[in-house]
């Protein structure tokens, strides 16, 4: 029998599509999710989250730019049949790493770079986000399966694994270990849970799951039918009554749907993975079968979710920082939503490490940082007739432990995503500072804000710089104010209490 023949050009172009394909498109079934999300949730602040996840989102499939300035860890699962040959010499490796480099430096839409060479001393960028993770499957056919994704810092920093012992509850332990994740992973997203085998078995289970079609709304209509659909519905159902919501603000969706997959495993053991997939869920399977390249659907704009935000923008306050006194920053309330204009810093992890070696050092900041406000992000590279590509916050939780060094210095706002540790709250309280979050996950409406940017310190450490941005009417709220206070404790501990009641309420009723 003649094997199918890939041509590698067909093989690292479709990839290369595929790459960008998805880094301005969401899935279908998970826009319908969070639009289903977004009509029920009451929240205020959980829904004008949402309502700026969805325009970011249809913004994003527009302008064919990034949803997220996190364009990810590229990760291709390969499933090719044994009666296929590649017209080529090169390994598979290099051919998908060729592909990682032309999706992302892709002149016309150009995904950001954050793939570091040496985890664990020198980090330098590698420049085109490569080398991807592969994994490979010999299977019986004549095609060759791509299953593409990317999957963004936040969310993949909050994967979690442990081995419990046999017969222990999954799902108390996905709950309990959920209520520890905070934020940072941008909720509402998809739970991806794998169970058995062996310690990295447990973990590829859970990472395949969040390739799964999202299905939640349908099996809640017709109801569970196996074991296992009834262990998604209960896990899904006790998630959501934590009441952590969007980006963590208190609400009644964190998660909209529950996978698991399982494998045979030892009798001595139950090992468990948990991975969650954040509001920027990107990922695609296409197929090759020796005809050509794969061809991807467009989808349609009206197929989008209807958001109405316009109020939420008119009750924002409006707030000059290039005259803002920590007066004014007194005055401001958790929860409060903000609209911002004027100068604007950039800095995170690399710019803040540099900044604490020149402070041990006895040298002078490049810049100053008195009465400033410094946002966390890591843009996107600007195209024509853009300030700067997309935009979002990074989670402001791996710059904690500079937060005292920062407000000695004069720091008065900063400006991330996700929660603060105790010690930073102290320290905004005691330096009458503030800390607002930007939505995670509306990276490229955030970037419409941004009206010019230029490198001011750091240029070296590309994307992790230090910018001035001017900004107008850039959306934020209020996470921790000046007096402590911190919506990402607050927000959640109503809502979970809003949810238990309900439900007691109703479980009296149907007595």
């Amino acid at each position: 029998m003649t094997p199918t023949l890939i041509d590698a050009e067909d093989f690292v172009g479709s990839l290369a599509e595929a790459l960008q394909f998805i880094s301005y498109y969401h899935p279908r079934d998970f826009l319908d999710h969070l639009g289903e999300a977004y009509r029920r949730e009451e929240s205020v602040p959980a829904k004008d989250a949402l309502a700026q996840i969805l325009t970011n989102s249809r913004m994003a499939a527009e302008g064919h730019r990034p949803m997220c300035q996190d364009t990810g860890v590229v990760t291709v699962f390969l499933k090719v049949g044994q009666q296929v040959l590649f017209d080529t010499d090169r390994p598979l490796t290099d051919l998908v790493n060729e592909a990682v480099a032309r999706a992302y430096g892709d002149p016309v839409n150009p995904l950001r770079a954050s793939m570091v060479r040496d985890p664990l001393f020198d980090r330098s960028n590698t420049g085109d986000n490569g080398p991807a993770v592969l994994h490979v499957q010999l299977v019986p056919g004549r095609t060759v399966e791509v299953a593409a994704a990317a999957k963004g810092g936040g969310s993949e920093n909050k994967a979690r694994f442990a081995v419990l012992n046999p017969g222990s509850s999954l799902a108390d332990w996905v709950v309990k270990t959920l209520e520890t994740l905070g934020a940072g992973w941008c909720p509402p997203g998809v739970l991806g849970i794998g169970v058995g085998g062996s310690s990295e078995k447990a973990m590829l289970l859970a990472k395949e799951t969040l390739l799964e079609d999202i299905d939640m709304s349908d099996l809640l209509h017709r109801g569970p039918r196996t074991e296992l659909e009834k262990l998604r519905v209960d896990i899904y159902h006790r998630a959501n009554a934590l009441g952590i919501g969007a980006q963590g603000l208190g609400g009644l969706t964190t998660v909209v749907d529950v996978k698991i997959r399982s494998f045979a495993t030892h009798a001595a053991s139950m090992p468990v993975a948990m991975i969650p997939q954040c509001a920027a869920n990107r990922h695609i399977r296409f197929v090759l079968d020796g005809s050509g390249p794969a061809t991807f659907e467009t989808p349609r704009l009206e197929d989008w979710p209807a958001v109405e935000n316009a109020g939420a923008k008119a009750a924002a306050r409006r707030v000059n920082l290039d005259t803002l006194t920590r007066d004014e920053v007194a005055s401001w309330n958790v929860g409060d939503s903000l609209l911002l204009r004027g100068s604007l810093l950039t800095g995170r992890d690399a710019a803040h490490r540099r900044l604490a070696r020149m402070k041990a050092a006895g040298e002078p900041f490049p810049v100053s940082f008195r009465d400033r406000a410094l946002y966390y992000v890591g843009p996107v590279d600007a195209v024509a007739g853009e300030a700067v590509g997309p935009a979002g916050p990074t989670t402001a939780g791996r710059m904690d432990a500079h937060s005292e060094m920062m407000l000695d210095e004069g720091l008065l706002v900063m400006i991330g995503k996700a929660e603060r540790d105790d010690a930073t709250i102290d320290a905004l309280r005691s330096h009458g500072g503030a800390y607002l979050i930007a939505v995670g996950g509306a990276a490229y409406l955030v970037a419409k804000a941004i009206k010019s940017a230029r490198k001011i310190a750091f240029e070296d450490l590309g994307m992790e710089a230090i910018h001035e941005f001017q900004v107008e009417d850039m959306p934020v709220t209020v996470a921790v104010d000046a007096r402590g206070g911190a919506i990402h404790k607050t927000g959640p501990a109503q809502w979970r209490e809003t949810i238990f009641r309900r439900k007691t309420a109703e479980s009296h009723s149907d007595r």
